[in-house]
């Protein structure tokens, strides 16, 4: 079985993109994984408690805010690095999905909110990829009040109706339940998705880094990407 989780980035004025995506772990490698990602929390909180107070996000990781604010920024670097190695190490999958949001809005009369349609075309890169290794998957995302009701209603529809609405959707048979979704505070693979998605965010937009520490998470983003099995699927 895979275990997939995704994230989504804000839609904001002065970055007009909206990216959804994530990681999916085969279970195999679910214990392992999570015992080294305990360790890297722990070499940077001293502790391995799960909790807002020791949560990996990514903005606030790379801006030096809220619990990161007093740390070195190299310190702070040094998270994205280690966990992009671990990706790296396991060889974890990685599927996103970028809405060009007012490029999407001008080309359609009733074009559809960016959330579910980002879902839409997530899930079915979600179920590409289990096509591909002959096996089933679990959806777990991060909990968002105002999207978790729409989102599971819009999954279960899908399932209902055998396959995606627009005339290309796909089945999505092989994706099995419901999605489950959790504060990612409480989840250490949701946090790693944020991660990623942050950087995805920061550097598949068209943002060119000129600091050296913008350089250097361009370097971790461009290394993870060359070094598992990456896609991304830009919209429209």
């Amino acid at each position: 079985m895979q275990l997939i989780y995704f994230d989504e980035t804000k839609f904001e004025d002065k970055n007009p993109f909206f990216f959804i995506g994530g990681i999916i772990i085969d279970d195999s490698k679910i214990t392992k994984m999570e015992t080294e990602l305990m360790q890297i929390q722990y070499n940077f909180f001293k502790t391995s408690i799960l909790s807002i107070d020791t949560e990996f996000h990514g903005n606030h990781i790379y801006q030096g805010k809220g619990v990161f604010k007093k740390r070195k920024l190299e310190e702070r670097l040094k998270i994205f690095e280690d966990v992009s190695s671990l990706l790296i190490d396991y060889e974890i999958p990685i599927r996103i999905v970028c809405i060009d949001v007012n490029r999407h809005r001008k080309k359609y009369k009733y074009p559809q909110p960016e959330y579910n349609l980002g879902l839409m075309l997530i899930l079915e890169r979600f179920s590409d990829y289990l096509d591909e290794v002959d096996d089933i998957g679990i959806v777990f995302g991060d909990y968002e009040k105002d999207e978790i009701t729409r989102s599971i209603l819009d999954f279960s529809q899908f399932k209902v109706d055998g396959r995606t609405p627009f005339a290309f959707g796909r089945p999505l048979g092989r994706l099995k339940d419901t999605i489950y979704f959790t504060h990612s505070h409480h989840s250490r693979f949701l946090q790693v998705a944020d991660l990623v998605l942050y950087m995805a965010n920061r550097y598949e937009n068209g943002h060119l880094p000129n600091k050296w520490h913008d350089k250097k998470l361009f370097e971790i983003w461009s290394n993870l990407k060359e070094n598992v099995d990456f896609k991304l699927q830009r919209w429209p």
